[in-house]
């Protein structure tokens, strides 16, 4: 059966009216019966009855009718239930708790739109998106594949942070405050500080630094004027950039549309 006919079908058997069903679909009415006509082609069957005054169904018309009224419904739910359902999104930690705020505030401005959101690795966010589990990703993984592919955001630089001025030539004698143990901190000097303090915790990394306690390597962009730290750039540290990941649409859906509105360019 070919499906591309079947709306014109269901109107004429509606309004029982080739001219009716054209005034909806919005072409001729030469056009509907000519997609009939390739309806009943495709299913090798005479499905409605021609007649100058009125249409009348076949008897296989009249079954088509009802199972082609409650799939048309059925499909309508599907879609209209995809295009109302919650935003799916995995982020990673920093980026969520500092850049993200302000675009969540954007959209929410613009669009009344349920969202939910997951912090996770970058490994755990890129298979989430492999697996359907999310309708968009935002991490420093450029993504480019057959399913999958990443839009560039931003450049992310890092920087080291301290309350006060500190001797570039000693980093080893303070206080690590670092997120994990693959924090940039640890390819800023060749000798390691004997005391580490781990947080997986951009905010709070941030705070304990604000509070003296020791130093710490994080995204410019989770910084605000008003922590009043010493901002010290490192050449040496490697530069992030930032990327939006979604399926290969070629057609991006209605959710992931809004959220590219709201986004800030490149």
């Amino acid at each position: 059966m070919d499906y591309r006919y079947l709306k014109a079908f269901i109107l004429t058997a509606e309004n029982k009216s080739f001219s009716k069903a054209a005034e909806e679909l919005k072409i001729a009415q030469s056009a509907v019966s000519r997609q009939i006509k390739l309806l009943e082609e495709s299913v090798g069957e005479e499905l409605i009855i021609r007649s100058s005054k009125k249409v009348l169904l076949t008897h296989k018309g009249k079954e088509l009718f009802i199972a082609a009224t409650s799939f048309d419904q059925v499909s309508s739910n599907i879609f209209e239930k995809e295009d109302n359902r919650p935003l799916k999104i995995g982020i990673l930690n920093g980026l969520l708790k500092t850049w993200f705020n302000p675009v969540l505030v954007k959209f929410y401005k613009k669009y009344d739109r349920n969202m939910n959101i997951h912090i996770a690795d970058i490994p755990e966010l890129r298979k989430g998106m492999e697996e359907g589990r999310f309708d968009a990703i935002f991490s420093i993984e450029n993504i480019q594949s057959e399913l999958i592919s990443s839009l560039k955001l931003f450049d992310e630089k890092l920087v080291l942070i301290s309350k006060s001025e500190v001797d570039l030539q000693k980093l080893h004698e303070y206080r690590w405050i670092t997120f994990s143990e693959g924090d940039n901190l640890f390819s800023v000097t060749k000798k390691r500080s004997e005391r580490i303090t781990n947080v997986d915790s951009i905010s709070t990394i941030i705070n304990l630094v604000k509070n003296n306690v020791g130093i710490a390597v994080v995204p410019d962009h989770v910084l605000k004027k008003t922590d009043n730290l010493v901002i010290t750039e490192m050449p040496e540290l490697p530069k992030s950039e930032i990327y939006l990941t979604t399926l290969n649409y070629k057609t991006m859906p209605k959710q992931i549309r809004e959220l590219l509105q709201v986004m800030p360019g490149p």
